[in-house]
């Protein structure tokens, strides 16, 4: 048995025999790069406590990483398909590497920012390569069971990143969170070359570099413009996004329905089965990765649970989706995609809506039973809707197939976070001030507490570290008058510190409650629309697509290289 994997799977005569053992080398590389966004939501405090950083350089380091990871799917994955799928998985985690190293090294948010992007770019080579290269690996036969373990690798990864995070920032600093990709990545490049096939498309004329420079251009701009405006203001840099965004998706799509071979045949999107599968993505991965953020917050904040603890209480999320995925491979050859979908679609609404009874006197056992619903949900929709994106394209597109489910999926967490962040922001604020009204609060301690829920248990520490500074005082004063006063005083404010906490996490739970029930309104509205474009079971997402991937294939086979 050769120790390098050298022979391409189209030229076995039989299905590659360690194929199993490939998909477990893809996972793994999957696993890191999801890992990368939900850890380093845990490690942020001791990130911002430590570099200093603003609300606005936190975002930007957890945002940076967003940006380029999302733009550079499509054109990358367009060249992975002609040059080498294994080799831009290996670059890619070449370079998602280094940005780990770079990243634990730095001292400022400028370093950490740049780090954070450096791994976007890995990772836009490692996303799309991951589901070509188990495309290409699996027959089509066993491609819908490969899909269930990698969609529920990437379910294991949300959950999984604040447990990883969490255990690390036991005994040692936020470094550690990037430092910890480093033996993953050289045990998955070393996988790779062992138990990976190399795959690359047989026939593939030139890339359209255009259309992929466009399709950057306006991925990357819409994105930004999903970050800067709910967060910082629909300003001029917020404004000038949405219109290079909205001029950039013009110009590609004009110029892809011209273009013989475009690097994206945007008539896919005319297809029903694709798009509801895509629609599909995108509007689970805006609940999911919106509930996670508002969700590891109460967690952490209110609640009192430190990064492990709370990593240890999403775990519910993970075994679900296991769970779930093992019933698509089940339900969904049996029903067909659009009742699984559905049904899984349905249940994600069912969980935000139950995520609306949260008020302040919940506990954690009032999130099990929503962390449950969401996982089944996860795992019941996102298989059969991947699978379906991968079979609408040929053999020559499989990693632009890749990137565009997993564009999906970016844009859909993007827009998670930020719609329902800036509606969990605006809502906590609001219930904040509603609950301090009538109190003697200084005005700049209330613009402070209303910036986050972090911020609001930071005024009230403030406050009860001011009571016990009076109370010290108190116990070495002159008379028993001044000591007395003091005294007194004392006890007014650690009075206002309690009900300060109380006011805070009273207000962040009603922001939780208000906030899951739009996300659940945007779900259920979703759930139709996806609903009426998915086919019957008799018909199959993608088909004409397929039937009419030869002519494709023609097409390019006669372009000059």
């Amino acid at each position: 048995m050769r120790l390098i994997a050298n022979q391409p799977v189209d030229e076995m005569d039989q299905p590659y025999r360690r194929r199993w053992w490939a998909l477990l080398v893809l996972c793994l590389s999957l696993l890191i790069i999801v890992m990368a966004n939900t850890a380093l939501t845990v490690a942020a405090p001791d990130m911002t406590k430590d570099l200093g950083l603003s609300s606005s350089d936190l975002q930007w380091v957890i945002d940076g990483y967003t940006v380029p990871y999302a733009a550079l799917m499509l054109l990358l994955g367009a060249i992975g398909d002609k040059y080498s799928r294994r080799g831009a998985l290996v670059l890619g985690l070449v370079v998602f590497g280094g940005g780990a190293v770079a990243g634990s090294l730095v001292d400022s948010s400028t370093g950490v920012i740049a780090a954070r992007a450096v791994m976007g770019v890995g990772a836009a080579m490692i996303m799309p390569a991951t589901l070509s290269l188990l495309a290409a690996t699996f027959p089509r036969a066993e491609r819908a069971k490969a899909i269930v373990l990698w969609t529920a690798t990437a379910g294991l990864a949300i959950a999984a990143g604040p447990l990883v995070a969490g255990a690390l920032l036991e005994d040692h600093g936020w470094a550690s969170t990037f430092l910890i990709n480093v033996p993953v990545v050289i045990l998955a490049i070393i996988g790779t070359y062992v138990l990976v096939p190399p795959s690359r498309a047989a026939r593939h004329g030139r890339i359209d570099y255009v259309g992929g420079l466009l399709s950057v251009v306006w991925v990357a701009a819409l994105v930004y413009m999903i970050i800067q405006g709910p967060h910082f203001g629909w300003g001029a840099s917020a404004i000038s996004a949405a219109v290079v965004a909205a001029v950039g998706l013009v110009l590609f799509v004009g110029w892809e329905l011209r273009h013989p071979r475009p690097v994206l045949n945007v008539r896919r999107f005319l297809d029903r089965g694709f798009a509801g599968s895509n629609l599909a993505v995108a509007l689970f991965f805006l609940a999911v990765f919106g509930a996670f953020y508002y969700l590891t917050q109460h967690l952490q904040f209110v609640l009192g649970y430190n990064p492990f603890e709370t990593g240890v209480r999403m775990l519910p999320l993970a075994g679900a989706v296991f769970v779930g995925s093992a019933l698509t491979g089940f339900l969904t050859p049996r029903l067909g995609m659009k009742v699984t979908v559905t049904a899984g679609m349905i249940g994600g609404t069912v969980a935000l809506a139950l995520l609306t009874r949260i008020d302040a006197g919940s506990a954690y056992g009032d999130f099990v039973a929503p962390l449950v619903i969401l996982g089944l949900a996860i795992g019941l929709s996102l298989s059969p809707c991947t699978d379906a994106i991968m079979g609408a394209f040929p053999e020559s597109e499989l990693g632009v197939g890749g990137a565009v489910n997993d564009t999906s999926l970016e844009l859909g967490g993007s827009l998670g976070i930020a719609i329902l962040g800036s509606v969990l922001a605006g809502s906590y604020s609001s219930h904040l001030a509603d609950a301090t009204t009538g109190t003697k609060l200084p005005g700049d301690a209330l613009n402070t507490a209303q910036d986050s829920v972090g911020a609001g248990y930071a005024v009230a520490q403030g406050i009860g570290e001011q009571a016990k500074q009076l109370a010290g005082q108190a116990a070495k004063a002159g008379t028993p008058e001044q000591a007395a006063q003091l005294k007194g005083q004392a006890e007014q404010l650690s009075q206002g510190a309690h009900q300060m906490a109380d006011a805070v996490g009273g207000a962040f739970s009603d922001a939780v409650a208000h906030t899951s029930l739009v996300g659940a309104a945007i779900l259920g509205v979703g759930t139709v629309l996806v609903a009426v474009l998915l086919p019957r079971r008799a018909e199959r997402a993608g088909t004409d697509v397929e039937e009419a991937a030869p002519e494709a294939e023609l097409v390019g086979s006669a372009t000059p290289r």
